[in-house]
């Protein structure tokens, strides 16, 4: 499903160039779970980024689907983005002008669903995240764990065939990190690949694969699978 050669990403500085990420090569199947692990500032979510097509300013090679992303055009790159992908960040980026229930309708608006079949699939989405009473409310009147919440809901609310998700329990008590957790589970079994970033050897422990950064490197001698 993706495959990564040799991707760098880098910054100028005065005083040369400061690396994010270091010739990482990566192969990740459909249907894996995988979890991207490591210390802070070691690339993690740059990494999850540019899985995303978020992040386009690095180099190498990218092949999604069989795509070469390195090669799209950023029109093309949002078009695929929009179609395959659900996105959980770690700041949740709701769109603060639009209700909750706007917000969830916004991934199914991008496929060709009529309108009587996305007020179906987002009433099923609030009341399986049980935020049917948050469903009008805006995000600055929400709790940090009821936004993520919110975000978790849109990442999957359009059965996208990869999930990537930055510290998805990060916001969360216990009990609703674990329930999030088992619906990654579920979705991974029936099919959804999923990579994840978490400091978490708990949630780590849900996936098929994990893989530890360092200093923008990949320690090889760390996958395991």
């Amino acid at each position: 499903m993706i495959e990564l050669r040799n991707v760098e990403k880098f910054y100028e500085t005065r005083a040369g160039q400061t690396f994010v990420l270091r010739r990482i090569s990566l192969y990740i199947k459909e249907g894996d779970f995988l979890t991207i692990m490591g210390p802070s500032g070691a690339g993690k979510s740059t990494l999850l980024a540019i899985l995303g097509m978020l992040d386009s300013n690095w180099t190498g090679e990218y092949y999604f689907l069989g795509e070469a992303v390195h090669q799209l055009k950023p029109r093309d790159r949002v078009e695929l983005n929009k179609r395959y992908i659900g996105f959980v960040f770690q700041q949740y980026h709701l769109l603060d002008d639009l209700t909750v229930y706007e917000n969830l309708d916004i991934p199914l608006s991008y496929r060709n669903i009529k309108r009587s079949e996305r007020q179906a699939i987002v009433a099923d989405t609030l009341d399986r995240f049980q935020i049917v009473a948050k469903k009008d409310l805006y995000p600055n009147q929400l709790s940090g764990g009821q936004q993520q919440l919110v975000g978790v809901a849109r990442a999957i609310i359009a059965k996208p065939k990869l999930i990537l998700a930055d510290e998805p329990t990060g916001n969360l008590h216990s009990s609703q990190g674990k329930e999030i957790m088992e619906l990654f589970k579920t979705l991974n079994a029936q099919g959804t690949t999923i990579v994840q970033v978490t400091h978490s050897e708990l949630n780590a422990t849900y996936g098929n694969k994990v893989i530890r950064l360092f200093d923008g490197w990949l320690n090889d001698s760390a996958v395991s699978a």
